[in-house]
Protein backbone atom coordinates (compact mmCIF):
# COMPACT_ATOMS: atom_id res chain seq x y z
CA UNK A 1 0.00 0.00 0.00
CA UNK A 2 0.97 3.53 -0.61
CA UNK A 3 0.34 6.80 1.78
CA UNK A 4 -1.62 8.95 -0.02
CA UNK A 5 -4.39 8.17 1.66
CA UNK A 6 -2.60 8.08 5.19
CA UNK A 7 -4.39 9.92 8.19
CA UNK A 8 -8.33 8.70 6.69
CA UNK A 9 -9.53 5.62 8.72
CA UNK A 10 -12.15 3.52 7.27
CA UNK A 11 -14.39 1.54 9.73
CA UNK A 12 -15.87 -1.49 7.20
CA UNK A 13 -18.87 -3.69 8.36
CA UNK A 14 -19.04 -5.69 5.63
CA UNK A 15 -19.66 -9.07 3.64
CA UNK A 16 -18.86 -11.04 0.39
CA UNK A 17 -17.63 -8.51 -2.42
CA UNK A 18 -18.85 -5.13 -3.34
CA UNK A 19 -18.11 -3.27 0.62
CA UNK A 20 -14.70 -5.52 1.21
CA UNK A 21 -13.22 -4.65 -2.72
CA UNK A 22 -14.36 -1.20 -1.77
CA UNK A 23 -12.44 -1.33 1.69
CA UNK A 24 -9.47 -3.08 0.32
CA UNK A 25 -9.22 -0.40 -2.65
CA UNK A 26 -9.07 2.46 -0.01
CA UNK A 27 -6.40 0.49 2.34
CA UNK A 28 -3.91 -0.03 -0.82
CA UNK A 29 -3.90 4.03 -1.07
CA UNK A 30 -3.16 4.19 2.67
CA UNK A 31 -6.87 4.31 4.48
CA UNK A 32 -6.28 2.54 7.82
CA UNK A 33 -9.46 0.11 7.35
CA UNK A 34 -10.74 -1.22 10.50
CA UNK A 35 -12.79 -4.23 9.41
CA UNK A 36 -15.67 -5.18 11.92
CA UNK A 37 -16.51 -9.14 12.05
CA UNK A 38 -18.77 -11.01 14.40
CA UNK A 39 -16.70 -13.32 16.67
CA UNK A 40 -16.27 -16.67 14.69
CA UNK A 41 -16.47 -14.78 11.30
CA UNK A 42 -19.32 -13.24 9.21
CA UNK A 43 -21.22 -14.97 6.45
CA UNK A 44 -18.20 -14.55 3.97
CA UNK A 45 -15.31 -15.96 6.14
CA UNK A 46 -15.08 -19.01 4.56
CA UNK A 47 -16.52 -18.61 1.03
CA UNK A 48 -14.81 -20.90 -1.34
CA UNK A 49 -12.12 -21.02 -2.53
CA UNK A 50 -10.58 -22.77 0.43
CA UNK A 51 -7.61 -24.68 0.98
CA UNK A 52 -7.21 -27.99 2.32
CA UNK A 53 -7.70 -26.59 5.84
CA UNK A 54 -10.18 -24.43 5.30
CA UNK A 55 -9.08 -21.14 5.26
CA UNK A 56 -11.04 -18.98 2.90
CA UNK A 57 -9.08 -17.78 0.09
CA UNK A 58 -11.64 -15.26 -1.23
CA UNK A 59 -11.87 -13.51 2.37
CA UNK A 60 -8.01 -13.08 2.24
CA UNK A 61 -7.70 -12.24 -0.85
CA UNK A 62 -10.75 -9.08 -0.15
CA UNK A 63 -9.33 -8.49 3.08
CA UNK A 64 -5.37 -7.65 2.55
CA UNK A 65 -3.97 -4.88 4.12
CA UNK A 66 -6.99 -4.26 6.54
CA UNK A 67 -7.12 -4.50 10.57
CA UNK A 68 -9.54 -6.77 11.87
CA UNK A 69 -11.83 -6.66 15.02
CA UNK A 70 -14.37 -8.89 16.45
CA UNK A 71 -16.94 -8.02 17.88
CA UNK A 72 -20.65 -9.46 19.39
CA UNK A 73 -22.93 -6.38 18.20
CA UNK A 74 -25.79 -9.17 19.52
CA UNK A 75 -24.95 -6.85 23.22
CA UNK A 76 -25.42 -3.57 23.61
CA UNK A 77 -21.75 -3.14 25.13
CA UNK A 78 -20.09 -4.58 21.43
CA UNK A 79 -22.86 -2.39 19.49
CA UNK A 80 -21.76 0.55 21.34
CA UNK A 81 -18.08 -0.36 20.93
CA UNK A 82 -18.79 -0.47 17.11
CA UNK A 83 -20.30 2.91 16.89
CA UNK A 84 -17.53 4.46 19.59
CA UNK A 85 -15.24 2.90 16.31
CA UNK A 86 -17.69 4.75 13.39
CA UNK A 87 -17.67 8.12 15.39
CA UNK A 88 -14.56 8.57 16.57
CA UNK A 89 -13.65 12.35 17.06
CA UNK A 90 -10.60 13.81 14.94
CA UNK A 91 -10.36 14.55 11.38
CA UNK A 92 -8.87 10.61 10.41
CA UNK A 93 -12.31 9.37 11.73
CA UNK A 94 -16.05 9.80 11.16
CA UNK A 95 -16.07 7.20 7.93
CA UNK A 96 -18.29 4.05 7.39
CA UNK A 97 -18.25 1.61 4.56
CA UNK A 98 -21.12 -0.76 4.54
CA UNK A 99 -23.33 -3.28 2.79
CA UNK A 100 -25.31 -4.19 5.50
CA UNK A 101 -28.91 -2.85 6.12
CA UNK A 102 -28.57 0.96 7.20
CA UNK A 103 -31.07 0.49 10.33
CA UNK A 104 -31.06 -0.71 13.87
CA UNK A 105 -27.28 0.00 15.32
CA UNK A 106 -26.16 0.91 11.69
CA UNK A 107 -29.09 3.49 11.15
CA UNK A 108 -27.07 6.77 9.96
CA UNK A 109 -29.78 9.14 12.30
CA UNK A 110 -28.75 7.81 15.25
CA UNK A 111 -24.96 7.62 14.28
CA UNK A 112 -25.42 11.32 12.94
CA UNK A 113 -26.38 11.92 16.22
CA UNK A 114 -23.16 11.02 17.69
CA UNK A 115 -20.83 12.67 15.33
CA UNK A 116 -22.53 15.07 12.99
CA UNK A 117 -20.26 15.10 10.43
CA UNK A 118 -20.39 11.21 9.87
CA UNK A 119 -19.66 10.17 6.04
CA UNK A 120 -21.35 6.82 5.59
CA UNK A 121 -21.70 4.92 2.39
CA UNK A 122 -24.25 2.23 1.98
CA UNK A 123 -23.69 -0.18 -0.56
CA UNK A 124 -27.78 -1.85 -1.35
CA UNK A 125 -28.83 -4.56 -3.49
CA UNK A 126 -31.88 -3.12 -4.87
CA UNK A 127 -32.68 0.93 -4.09
CA UNK A 128 -35.55 0.86 -2.68
CA UNK A 129 -33.48 -2.16 -0.03
CA UNK A 130 -34.71 -5.40 -1.59
CA UNK A 131 -32.22 -8.04 -1.85
CA UNK A 132 -30.22 -8.62 -5.06
CA UNK A 133 -26.94 -9.98 -5.78
CA UNK A 134 -24.26 -9.94 -8.85
CA UNK A 135 -26.02 -12.66 -10.60
CA UNK A 136 -29.62 -11.85 -10.00
CA UNK A 137 -28.44 -8.15 -11.13
CA UNK A 138 -26.84 -9.48 -14.51
CA UNK A 139 -29.96 -11.77 -15.23
CA UNK A 140 -32.18 -8.48 -15.06
CA UNK A 141 -30.06 -6.37 -16.53
CA UNK A 142 -30.06 -8.73 -19.93
CA UNK A 143 -26.59 -9.01 -20.13
CA UNK A 144 -27.19 -13.24 -20.44
CA UNK A 145 -29.62 -12.99 -23.29
CA UNK A 146 -26.95 -11.88 -25.33
CA UNK A 147 -23.63 -14.29 -23.96
CA UNK A 148 -23.27 -17.31 -25.55
CA UNK A 149 -23.53 -19.11 -28.86
CA UNK A 150 -25.15 -17.21 -31.32
CA UNK A 151 -27.87 -20.38 -31.73
CA UNK A 152 -28.13 -21.03 -28.35
CA UNK A 153 -31.91 -19.40 -27.10
CA UNK A 154 -31.48 -19.66 -23.30
CA UNK A 155 -29.59 -17.12 -21.28
CA UNK A 156 -25.94 -17.54 -20.75
CA UNK A 157 -24.13 -16.19 -16.72
CA UNK A 158 -20.84 -15.09 -16.87
CA UNK A 159 -18.72 -15.84 -13.40
CA UNK A 160 -16.93 -12.55 -13.12
CA UNK A 161 -18.81 -10.43 -10.31
CA UNK A 162 -18.34 -7.52 -12.46
CA UNK A 163 -21.29 -5.48 -10.75
CA UNK A 164 -19.87 -6.22 -7.48
CA UNK A 165 -16.50 -4.47 -8.89
CA UNK A 166 -18.09 -1.43 -10.39
CA UNK A 167 -20.44 -1.19 -7.04
CA UNK A 168 -17.03 -1.09 -4.67
CA UNK A 169 -15.32 1.34 -7.45
CA UNK A 170 -18.27 3.67 -7.53
CA UNK A 171 -18.02 3.80 -3.47
CA UNK A 172 -14.44 4.59 -3.26
CA UNK A 173 -15.46 7.24 -4.98
CA UNK A 174 -18.16 8.72 -3.16
CA UNK A 175 -16.13 8.63 0.25
CA UNK A 176 -13.50 10.45 -1.40
CA UNK A 177 -16.01 13.08 -2.84
CA UNK A 178 -17.93 12.91 0.16
CA UNK A 179 -14.19 13.94 2.28
CA UNK A 180 -13.64 16.46 -0.33
CA UNK A 181 -16.69 17.84 0.79
CA UNK A 182 -16.00 17.64 4.63
CA UNK A 183 -13.28 19.24 4.18
CA UNK A 184 -14.25 22.13 2.18
CA UNK A 185 -17.68 22.25 4.32
CA UNK A 186 -17.03 20.52 7.68
CA UNK A 187 -20.50 18.35 6.54
CA UNK A 188 -20.93 14.92 6.86
CA UNK A 189 -23.27 12.73 4.76
CA UNK A 190 -25.55 9.57 3.75
CA UNK A 191 -24.23 8.13 0.68
CA UNK A 192 -25.90 4.65 -1.07
CA UNK A 193 -25.31 2.88 -4.21
CA UNK A 194 -27.39 -0.25 -5.35
CA UNK A 195 -25.90 -2.70 -6.99
CA UNK A 196 -28.78 -2.85 -9.65
CA UNK A 197 -28.36 0.83 -10.60
CA UNK A 198 -24.74 0.33 -11.24
CA UNK A 199 -25.56 -2.16 -14.26
CA UNK A 200 -29.08 -0.13 -14.99
CA UNK A 201 -26.58 3.09 -15.81
CA UNK A 202 -24.13 1.00 -17.70
CA UNK A 203 -26.71 0.00 -20.22
CA UNK A 204 -27.31 3.88 -20.47
CA UNK A 205 -23.91 4.94 -20.81
CA UNK A 206 -22.82 2.36 -23.07
CA UNK A 207 -25.71 2.96 -25.63
CA UNK A 208 -28.05 -0.26 -24.80
CA UNK A 209 -31.17 1.80 -23.83
CA UNK A 210 -30.63 4.13 -27.31
CA UNK A 211 -30.45 1.04 -28.73
CA UNK A 212 -34.16 -0.30 -27.90
CA UNK A 213 -35.84 3.25 -27.29
CA UNK A 214 -33.95 4.90 -30.29
CA UNK A 215 -33.18 2.28 -32.77
CA UNK A 216 -35.97 -0.37 -32.03
CA UNK A 217 -33.04 -2.97 -31.78
CA UNK A 218 -32.89 -6.34 -29.86
CA UNK A 219 -29.62 -6.82 -29.50
CA UNK A 220 -28.86 -10.53 -31.19
CA UNK A 221 -26.38 -13.25 -29.60
CA UNK A 222 -23.25 -13.16 -31.49
CA UNK A 223 -20.80 -15.39 -30.11
CA UNK A 224 -17.48 -14.77 -29.49
CA UNK A 225 -17.72 -12.07 -32.66
CA UNK A 226 -17.87 -8.19 -30.91
CA UNK A 227 -20.61 -6.85 -32.16
CA UNK A 228 -20.27 -3.68 -34.24
CA UNK A 229 -16.24 -4.35 -35.25
CA UNK A 230 -14.50 -7.14 -36.00
CA UNK A 231 -12.95 -10.06 -32.81
CA UNK A 232 -12.92 -13.94 -33.10
CA UNK A 233 -11.42 -16.51 -31.71
CA UNK A 234 -9.33 -18.33 -33.40
CA UNK A 235 -7.93 -22.60 -32.51
CA UNK A 236 -4.12 -22.77 -32.97
CA UNK A 237 -2.00 -25.58 -34.44
CA UNK A 238 -1.00 -26.66 -31.21
CA UNK A 239 -4.64 -26.71 -29.89
CA UNK A 240 -4.60 -23.77 -28.37
CA UNK A 241 -6.83 -20.91 -29.20
CA UNK A 242 -6.44 -16.49 -29.38
CA UNK A 243 -8.91 -13.58 -29.22
CA UNK A 244 -8.50 -11.44 -32.12
CA UNK A 245 -10.05 -7.83 -32.17
CA UNK A 246 -9.31 -5.40 -35.12
CA UNK A 247 -11.83 -1.92 -33.60
CA UNK A 248 -9.56 0.72 -35.23
CA UNK A 249 -7.99 1.31 -38.63
CA UNK A 250 -4.43 0.82 -37.21
CA UNK A 251 -5.84 -2.34 -35.54
CA UNK A 252 -7.38 -3.75 -38.55
CA UNK A 253 -4.07 -2.85 -40.79
CA UNK A 254 -1.63 -4.82 -38.42
CA UNK A 255 -3.86 -7.98 -37.85
CA UNK A 256 -3.81 -7.94 -41.78
CA UNK A 257 0.14 -7.13 -42.24
CA UNK A 258 0.61 -10.21 -39.77
CA UNK A 259 -1.59 -12.43 -41.59
CA UNK A 260 -0.53 -11.91 -45.10
CA UNK A 261 -3.99 -11.74 -46.03
CA UNK A 262 -4.10 -8.05 -47.57
CA UNK A 263 -5.11 -9.19 -51.27
CA UNK A 264 -7.92 -11.15 -50.45
CA UNK A 265 -9.33 -8.25 -47.83
CA UNK A 266 -9.31 -6.67 -50.82
CA UNK A 267 -11.60 -9.31 -53.11
CA UNK A 268 -13.80 -9.28 -49.93
CA UNK A 269 -14.38 -5.77 -49.75
CA UNK A 270 -14.69 -6.04 -53.47
CA UNK A 271 -17.51 -8.72 -53.23
CA UNK A 272 -19.05 -6.99 -50.66
CA UNK A 273 -18.80 -3.39 -51.76
CA UNK A 274 -17.66 -2.77 -48.59
CA UNK A 275 -14.74 -0.77 -47.13
CA UNK A 276 -13.27 -2.37 -44.48
CA UNK A 277 -11.22 0.19 -42.26
CA UNK A 278 -14.55 0.86 -41.14
CA UNK A 279 -15.73 -1.03 -38.20
CA UNK A 280 -19.13 -1.39 -38.96
CA UNK A 281 -18.41 -3.14 -42.52
CA UNK A 282 -15.76 -5.22 -41.09
CA UNK A 283 -18.92 -6.52 -38.48
CA UNK A 284 -21.11 -6.57 -41.78
CA UNK A 285 -18.21 -9.16 -43.37
CA UNK A 286 -17.22 -10.81 -40.06
CA UNK A 287 -17.81 -14.86 -41.16
CA UNK A 288 -15.98 -14.16 -44.70
CA UNK A 289 -13.69 -12.66 -42.85
CA UNK A 290 -13.15 -15.04 -40.45
CA UNK A 291 -12.83 -17.70 -43.17
CA UNK A 292 -10.18 -15.98 -44.81
CA UNK A 293 -8.26 -15.91 -41.63
CA UNK A 294 -8.80 -19.14 -39.77
CA UNK A 295 -6.24 -21.09 -42.22
CA UNK A 296 -3.56 -19.15 -41.42
CA UNK A 297 -4.07 -19.64 -37.52
CA UNK A 298 -4.87 -23.31 -37.66
CA UNK A 299 -1.46 -23.35 -39.63
CA UNK A 300 0.78 -22.08 -36.85
CA UNK A 301 1.24 -22.88 -33.41
CA UNK A 302 0.32 -20.15 -30.54
CA UNK A 303 3.84 -19.08 -30.40
CA UNK A 304 4.68 -18.42 -33.79
CA UNK A 305 1.39 -16.54 -34.05
CA UNK A 306 2.29 -14.42 -31.06
CA UNK A 307 5.73 -13.54 -32.63
CA UNK A 308 3.39 -12.51 -35.59
CA UNK A 309 1.22 -10.39 -33.81
CA UNK A 310 3.24 -8.90 -31.84
CA UNK A 311 5.80 -7.94 -34.68
CA UNK A 312 3.05 -5.39 -36.58
CA UNK A 313 1.44 -4.23 -33.21
CA UNK A 314 -2.30 -6.09 -33.44
CA UNK A 315 -4.62 -6.49 -30.48
CA UNK A 316 -4.49 -9.86 -29.49
CA UNK A 317 -4.72 -12.33 -26.31
CA UNK A 318 -4.21 -16.07 -25.72
CA UNK A 319 -7.02 -17.62 -24.22
CA UNK A 320 -5.76 -19.35 -20.97
CA UNK A 321 -7.58 -21.12 -17.79
CA UNK A 322 -6.56 -20.08 -14.43
CA UNK A 323 -4.01 -22.15 -14.23
CA UNK A 324 -2.54 -20.88 -17.83
CA UNK A 325 -2.41 -17.34 -16.54
CA UNK A 326 -0.50 -18.15 -13.27
CA UNK A 327 2.19 -20.18 -14.57
CA UNK A 328 2.77 -18.50 -18.26
CA UNK A 329 1.43 -14.97 -17.91
CA UNK A 330 4.07 -12.48 -17.33
CA UNK A 331 1.49 -10.21 -16.10
CA UNK A 332 0.76 -12.25 -13.25
CA UNK A 333 4.89 -12.40 -11.26
CA UNK A 334 6.65 -10.12 -9.50
CA UNK A 335 7.99 -8.42 -13.15
CA UNK A 336 4.91 -6.55 -12.60
CA UNK A 337 4.97 -4.25 -9.89
CA UNK A 338 1.59 -4.48 -8.84
CA UNK A 339 2.45 -8.25 -7.84
CA UNK A 340 4.41 -9.25 -4.90
CA UNK A 341 5.03 -12.23 -2.87
CA UNK A 342 3.53 -12.33 0.25
CA UNK A 343 3.54 -14.85 3.57
CA UNK A 344 -0.63 -14.94 4.08
CA UNK A 345 -0.99 -16.32 7.78
CA UNK A 346 -2.97 -19.24 7.56
CA UNK A 347 -1.90 -20.11 3.89
CA UNK A 348 1.67 -19.93 3.21
CA UNK A 349 3.49 -18.25 0.17
CA UNK A 350 1.22 -16.66 -2.91
CA UNK A 351 1.53 -14.11 -5.33
CA UNK A 352 -0.60 -11.31 -4.53
CA UNK A 353 -1.66 -7.85 -6.07
CA UNK A 354 -1.50 -4.39 -4.54
CA UNK A 355 -3.11 -1.25 -5.82
CA UNK A 356 -3.85 -0.88 -9.40
CA UNK A 357 -2.82 2.62 -10.30
CA UNK A 358 0.51 4.01 -10.67
CA UNK A 359 1.28 7.11 -8.54
CA UNK A 360 3.93 9.18 -9.69
CA UNK A 361 4.11 11.14 -6.47
CA UNK A 362 4.11 7.56 -4.55
CA UNK A 363 6.19 4.93 -4.41
CA UNK A 364 4.50 1.28 -3.89
CA UNK A 365 5.06 0.15 -0.61
CA UNK A 366 4.74 -3.91 0.65
CA UNK A 367 1.64 -5.27 -0.12
CA UNK A 368 0.29 -6.46 3.23
CA UNK A 369 -1.24 -10.17 3.73
CA UNK A 370 -4.59 -10.11 5.17
CA UNK A 371 -5.29 -10.24 9.25
CA UNK A 372 -6.16 -13.18 10.99
CA UNK A 373 -9.40 -13.03 12.23
CA UNK A 374 -9.60 -10.76 15.31
CA UNK A 375 -5.53 -10.03 15.47
CA UNK A 376 -6.00 -6.46 15.90
CA UNK A 377 -8.98 -6.22 18.68
CA UNK A 378 -6.80 -5.19 21.31
CA UNK A 379 -4.73 -2.77 19.57
CA UNK A 380 -7.76 -0.87 17.89
CA UNK A 381 -9.79 -0.90 21.48
CA UNK A 382 -6.14 0.77 22.83
CA UNK A 383 -4.92 2.65 20.56
CA UNK A 384 -8.56 4.19 19.14
CA UNK A 385 -10.61 4.51 21.82
CA UNK A 386 -8.19 4.27 24.50
CA UNK A 387 -9.43 1.45 26.45
CA UNK A 388 -6.71 0.00 29.43
CA UNK A 389 -5.55 -3.13 29.22
CA UNK A 390 -8.03 -4.11 32.30
CA UNK A 391 -10.73 -2.89 30.20
CA UNK A 392 -9.92 -4.36 27.46
CA UNK A 393 -9.62 -7.81 29.30
CA UNK A 394 -12.89 -7.18 31.11
CA UNK A 395 -14.51 -7.22 27.63
CA UNK A 396 -13.01 -10.63 26.61
CA UNK A 397 -14.10 -12.24 29.94
CA UNK A 398 -18.11 -11.54 29.12
CA UNK A 399 -17.66 -12.39 25.70
CA UNK A 400 -18.09 -9.20 24.16
CA UNK A 401 -14.78 -9.08 21.97
CA UNK A 402 -12.34 -11.93 20.93
CA UNK A 403 -9.07 -12.08 19.39
CA UNK A 404 -6.84 -14.40 17.08
CA UNK A 405 -7.45 -17.11 19.55
CA UNK A 406 -11.10 -17.07 19.67
CA UNK A 407 -11.33 -18.58 16.39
Amino acid sequence: MNDLLKGLRIVEVSAFIAAPYAGLVLGQMGADVIRIDPIGGGLDYRRWPVTDKGTSLYWTGLNKGKRSITLNVREAEGREIAQSLMTHPGEANGFLLTNLPARGWLDYDGLKGRRDDLVMMNITGNRDGSVALDYTVNAAAGFPTVTGPEHQDRPVNHVMPVWDVVAAMSAVQGILVAERHRRATGEGQFMQVALSDTAFATLSHLGYIGEVQINGDVRPKTGNHVYGTYGQDFETKDGRRVMITAFTPRHWKALVTATGTAEKMDQVAALFSLDLVKEEDRFEARETITAVLRPWFEARTLHEIADAMNAEGACWGPYQTFAQAVAEDPRISTDNPMFQEIDQPGIGNLTAAGGMIDFSNAARASVQPAPILGQHTDEVLGDVLGLSSGEIGGLHDRGIVAGPAAE
